[in-house]
């Protein structure tokens, strides 16, 4: 499998972004990935806030909850899913398919061994996220959602997600943190140059 990996020197200096990397280099069924992963707060805490990100985002999405989460006592972990923010990049599209990112995160879960999880997820971090419950009713005690939906069929996609789709695979860069700004008017340049 090709794989690119970000240079490091492109996260230097984010706004708001202060944390210790992590990686995993050996994580089960994914043996030539990378992953890379926040983890804040003390290990022996009884909560930790799992932060699962959506597309095209990444952990930088949680960098002003994670501090919250932390002075509160708790522990926050935020992987970024393969192919975003510092984790690998496969080059083939069709590396990529939710189980595959699933699986992933499933398998991070259980390598870092995380218990009394409270699932905080968004977009398709909540896709993920919620059907964690389900899998490891032992490890999840809660979830914080936002902005997403779980698939309860297998029914035709929306016509609008549709669209949207297509256009995206018709862009060769994707200007992803323009698109944001769009949305969230109070991004700083740094910060839209982030995503």
């Amino acid at each position: 499998m090709k794989v690119l990996r970000t240079p490091e020197e492109r996260f230097k200096n984010l706004p708001g972004y202060p944390f210790e990397p992590n990686y995993i280099e050996d994580l089960q069924g994914y043996e030539n990935l990378r992953i890379h992963y926040v983890d804040e707060g003390s290990k022996e805490s009884d909560i930790v806030f799992l932060c699962l990100h959506g597309e095209p985002s990444w952990s930088y999405l949680y960098r002003k909850m994670i501090p919250i989460f932390v002075e509160a006592g708790y522990r926050a972990v935020a992987p970024d899913l393969f192919g975003f923010g510092k984790s690998d990049k496969p080059v083939e599209d069709e590396s990529y398919s939710y189980n595959f990112h699933r699986n992933a995160v499933i398998n991070f879960v259980k390598y870092l061994d995380l218990k009394n999880i409270a699932i905080v997820c968004q977009d398709w971090g909540g896709i993920i996220g919620l059907t964690l419950p389900l899998e490891m009713p032992e490890r999840i005690t809660r979830l914080l959602i936002m902005n997403t939906f779980l698939p309860a069929s297998e029914s035709e996609l929306p016509s609008g997600f549709l669209k949207w789709a297509k256009y995206n695979n018709t862009q060769p860069d994707l200007a992803i943190g323009a698109g944001l700004a769009h949305s969230i008017p109070f991004l700083s340049e740094e910060e839209t140059a982030a995503y």
